[in-house]
């Protein structure tokens, strides 16, 4: 592959990573550079990885999710290069962030992962978080990995309704 074309995959993710001031994740990344059929999934990641490999986006794994943040170094490239992506590719990054801006914060602001623990039970974690800070985090104990995984499924579905409950039963 020319390296040119990679090379505008790149400045498209941080771009994009660069507007916001969340993380988002790499599906979501994935959602609008494969919708505008720039490239294709093996192509992204190879551009995600040598992102994170120079040390230029910080993927932090979390669940099945993957956390992309831009970095410093990030963003001092991306000054440099900003002028290589088209007007038209921007002002289509600005559209999507703006139309999808209330589902990318939920998606990234409701976590649910489960894990096994030593004692051979699961743990579902379970997190609401506003601008990084925890506004919920409950652990509940399980007998199995089934009943953990469809904890964590409903936890994104429910989530502001036990929140709401917990409020009213403890002030």
């Amino acid at each position: 592959m020319s390296q040119e074309p990679l090379t505008l995959y790149k400045l498209i993710i941080l771009h994009m990573l660069n507007r916001v001031d969340f993380p988002l994740t790499s599906a979501q990344v994935g959602n609008f550079i494969l919708e505008k059929e720039y490239t294709n999934f093996l192509t992204l990641q190879q551009a995600i990885s040598e992102l994170t490999q120079a040390g230029l986006i910080s993927a932090r794994s979390e669940g099945n999710r993957t956390y992309l943040q831009i970095t410093q170094e990030g963003k001092g490239t991306l000054s440099f290069f900003d002028n290589r992506i088209s007007d038209t590719i921007k002002d289509e990054i600005t559209t999507f962030l703006k139309e999808n801006e209330i589902e990318l914060i939920n998606e990234i602001s409701i976590r649910g992962d489960y894990y096994k623990a030593t004692t051979g039970e699961y743990h579902a974690h379970l997190i609401v978080s506003e601008k990084n800070i925890p506004l919920v985090d409950i652990t509940l104990s399980v007998p199995t990995a089934e009943s953990a995984s469809i904890i964590c499924d409903n936890w994104q579905y429910k989530n502001e309704e036990i929140y709401q409950y917990l409020i009213q039963q403890l002030f």
